[in-house]
């Protein structure tokens, strides 16, 4: 084995040093932790053994086993990203290829109607706080870590300057949300700030905002796996879409540099597909 072959072991202060490293190139908190949680598990795989290429193949076979294909590419970036930084970047390995589905899933795709049936059962339950957050992400297309920056001042001016993944970009609010939030700032007698905090003052954040949705499901009707934040993203991008038909405008909106990405967020069902064919009436006989 040649010198450049030779690997290194993985260690708490190689972990700390890299993390520095990302914080240092402006990547977002939750990039960084996610980072982290796979190159602590990577650590955990080799058990002691050096840093190594085929180490990394046994460990990419290992996450194909496990994980969907799209999870399985953004634990190899973490590991890749790692290996470059430790000086070994002859050990990347290639992601796996993932062919671009042409529909959406059904089963996992949040509908309007399911949408306004979780606000609906959040403003029932009392949890003003909730069915503002949920039209919030819906009616802005907002990412639930930048919900953070959704501001008694920006409310006022009507648009939130957002900061994300070393990205900065203007996110306007809709007159009637803006009433809204504002008569529940009024309520909550908050005069500055994030509008959405826990009792502590913090921002609510994504696990926060994850449970109080899955409390909704059973009331709302509506299968708990469609009940996510990002769904509601996703949804404001179908929507906008639908009236718009500009692809890469939506990609600015949503903060997209890939339009690629945003097209992810515009596909149909296999189900509208197949309505769509049916109209078309080209079976004769």
């Amino acid at each position: 084995m040649g010198k450049r072959d030779r690997g290194k072991r993985v260690n708490q202060e190689m972990l700390r040093r890299y993390e520095e490293y990302l914080r240092e190139q402006e990547r977002s908190d939750s990039t960084v932790e996610a980072y982290l949680r796979c190159l602590r598990a990577f650590e955990q795989f080799l058990g002691g053994e050096t840093l190594n290429k085929e180490a990394l193949i046994r460990w990419k076979e290992v996450l194909a086993s496990q994980y969907a294909a799209r999870t399985v590419n953004t634990m190899l970036a973490a590991v890749n990203g790692f290996v470059a930084f430790a000086g070994c970047p002859q050990f990347r390995v290639r992601p796996l290829k993932i062919q671009r589905e042409l529909f959406a899933k059904p089963e996992r795709e949040l509908s309007r109607a399911e949408y306004m049936r979780l606000v609906g059962a959040a403003d029932r339950g009392g949890n003003r706080r909730l069915s503002l957050v949920l039209q919030t992400i819906c009616a802005t297309g907002i990412r639930v870590s930048e919900l953070q920056f959704i501001t008694v001042e920006a409310v006022r001016v009507g648009y939130a300057q957002v900061n994300c993944k070393g990205k900065r970009r203007t996110v306007f609010l809709p007159q009637k949300l803006r009433r809204l939030i504002a008569r529940y700032t009024r309520a909550q007698k908050k005069t500055a700030g994030a509008v959405f905090t826990t009792r502590s003052g913090r921002p609510l954040d994504r696990s926060n905002i994850w449970r109080d949705m899955k409390g909704l499901c059973e009331q709302a009707g509506v299968q708990p796996g469609k009940v996510f934040p990002h769904n509601l993203r996703h949804l404001f991008a179908r929507t906008y879409y639908s009236i718009e038909k500009d692809l890469s405008r939506l990609a600015d909106i949503l903060g997209h540099t890939d339009v690629s990405t945003t097209r992810i967020y515009t596909a149909e069902s296999g189900n509208v597909h197949a309505r769509q064919l049916e109209r078309m009436g080209l079976v004769i006989t």
